[in-house]
Formats: structure tokens, C-alpha cells, sequence
């Protein structure tokens, strides 16, 4: 059995130790504003969660690009040449063009390697959903599972990574093309906070509106006691934009009301928090399949 490598991407939103202790690579995005594009990098080597999105709270819009083809070539390309196969798990098709671009890249490098299987995956899902996803590949990995055999679980439960979440202001999501202007002025005036879920297609798509900060937060609490499955097994995952305090409110009140294993805390990377902006709130976690 040939030795398989584990990609993802920028919008994978893992910590640098949690991708070295679980060999994940991921392929970097870019991001642009003030006329300087940069790198996406998760590492926040380049500038700090609290300055990039501080910029966006100043006004000013951040662009973000999918990952290049000379990206996917030189990562693909480097492990190819070593004798491993790949398995790159990405950022939703509904959100990213850049799983449609590692088909193309696939089918290219086929020609040049046909020994080689290079299996890529629409996660239908971004940030930490798409990192469990990359997470439960190593784990299945280390277990001695074969990437035909991982690649086959993650396409048969990738509808049990469950999102839900909420944004601060939905000023960012009119600016990324996600809401109406109208819809975001008046939510705004009357803070209409909107519950947040990714639905079959990849889509992030409101189910529930609420009033009010704190009472969203509680929803995603409330969301996940009725939707988590086996919660003393799992890991939570919470992804937050720049808003420490809320994130550990929502944290506090988990481990009150859900028995879950543990809780993994990370920034919202520069990718996904261009789009929902600062003071965003993303849980994930295995539970009842979305069908929405």
C-alpha cells in the first residue's frame, strides 16, 4: 500500500501544531486589500488575527482569490515525486472554485503519473468543518485505513459535519454578495442576528433569525444539544473572527449543557473571515445528517 499525503486549504482554519501533529498540508489562498495581496496564511505570520480584522472593521474590503494552479502543481507535484498518492480535502465548491481547479490539476497530473491516485474531495463545508473532515482522514490514516477507503467515508458523511453560527453585522456578508444591501440595513438597525448552517449543496444559508447578540449565541448552543450525536465521543470545534469573549461564553455554556469529549478553540482564518467579518461564531461537530 503506497503512503498517501493529506491537503487541504486555506479555509481549513487548523492550527499550525494541530496540522503538524496530524501531517496535514494545506495549499495557501491569497488575500488583498490597500493594493498588496498576500498569502492566506494560517500561521497569521504576516499579520495578526486582530489587525486584519481590525482593517476590515475600519472599512475597508478584503478580496480573497482561490488557491493558483502552480499552488496545487508544485504541492501535488513535490509528494508525487517522493512515491505518495494524494488526498486533498477542499473548501467548498458553493463558496471556492478552488476544488474545481484541483480536478483540473487531477486529471493533468494523471497523464504524468499514472501510477498515482489523486483523489480530491468537495468538502461542502469550509473552516473547522472542512478541518475535521482533514482531521478524521489522519486519524483514519493512522489507523491503517487506505485513502480509497477514507476518501469513501468522508463522501458517505461529509452531510454529518454539521455548522451552525452567526455573524456580528451583516454588513460583511453584503459586501462578499451573501445578503441583500436592504436585507443587511435593516438587520442591522434592528439587530436581526441570522443562525447560520451549511446546507447539502455547501451554501451557507440562514434557518433561524433571532434578536439580540447574546440570544444567538445561546442558539448555537440550543442547535447543537438538538442535533450533536454521541457528543461524550467528540471534539466541538469553535471557530471565532476576533471576539475572544463570545467564544468563551458559548464554551462555558457547552460544557454546562453538552457532555462532549473537548472543545477546540481557533481564529476564523484570513480566507472565510473576509467573507462574515469580525465578531463571527462558527460551531462544528458530527451529528444528524443536513438535508436541507
Amino acid at each position: 500500500m503506497r503512503n498517501f499525503a493529506i491537503f487541504t486549504d486555506s479555509c481549513c482554519d487548523l492550527d499550525k501544531q494541530t496540522r503538524e501533529n496530524r501531517n496535514i498540508s494545506y495549499l495557501a489562498m491569497n488575500i488583498s486589500y490597500n493594493d498588496k495581496e498576500q498569502p492566506a496564511s494560517l500561521d497569521w505570520n504576516l499579520y495578526s488575527p486582530k489587525e486584519l480584522y481590525d482593517v476590515m472593521r475600519n472599512g475597508t474590503r478584503v478580496m480573497t482569490t482561490q488557491v493558483p494552479v502552480e499552488t496545487f502543481m508544485d504541492g501535488f507535484k513535490k509528494e508525487l515525486d517522493a512515491g505518495n498518492d494524494i488526498l486533498y480535502i477542499g473548501c467548498s465548491s458553493a463558496l471556492s472554485g478552488s476544488v474545481n481547479t484541483s480536478f483540473v490539476v487531477r486529471d493533468e497530473l494523471k497523464t504524468q503519473y499514472p501510477d498515482a491516485k489523486i483523489i480530491c474531495i468537495d468538502a461542502r463545508n469550509s473552516c473547522l468543518g472542512e478541518g475535521m473532515m482533514a482531521i478524521c482522514a489522519a486519524q483514519m490514516r493512522d489507523e491503517g485505513k487506505t485513502i480509497d477507503e477514507i476518501a469513501d467515508y468522508i463522501e458517505t458523511n461529509k452531510q454529518r459535519f454539521n455548522q451552525v453560527g452567526t455573524v456580528e453585522s451583516l454588513e460583511y456578508l453584503k459586501r462578499a454578495g451573501r445578503v441583500t444591501a436592504p436585507s443587511a440595513f435593516f438587520g442591522n438597525i434592528f439587530g436581526v442576528k441570522p443562525i447560520l448552517i451549511s446546507d447539502t449543496k455547501g451554501q451557507n444559508v440562514p434557518i433561524k433569525k433571532v434578536k439580540g447578540r447574546r440570544t444567538s449565541l445561546l442558539e448555537i448552543v440550543d442547535y447543537i444539544k438538538q442535533t450533536i450525536e454521541q457528543p461524550e465521543e467528540q471534539t466541538i470545534y469553535l471557530a471565532h473572527a476576533d471576539c475572544e469573549v463570545d467564544v468563551e461564553f458559548i464554551k462555558e455554556h457547552i460544557q454546562k449543557e453538552i457532555p462532549c469529549k473537548d472543545i477546540y478553540i481557533n481564529y476564523i482564518g484570513p480566507i472565510i473571515g473576509a467573507s462574515v467579518g469580525p465578531g463571527t461564531i462558527i460551531a462544528y461537530y458530527m451529528g444528524k445528517e443536513i438535508t436541507i
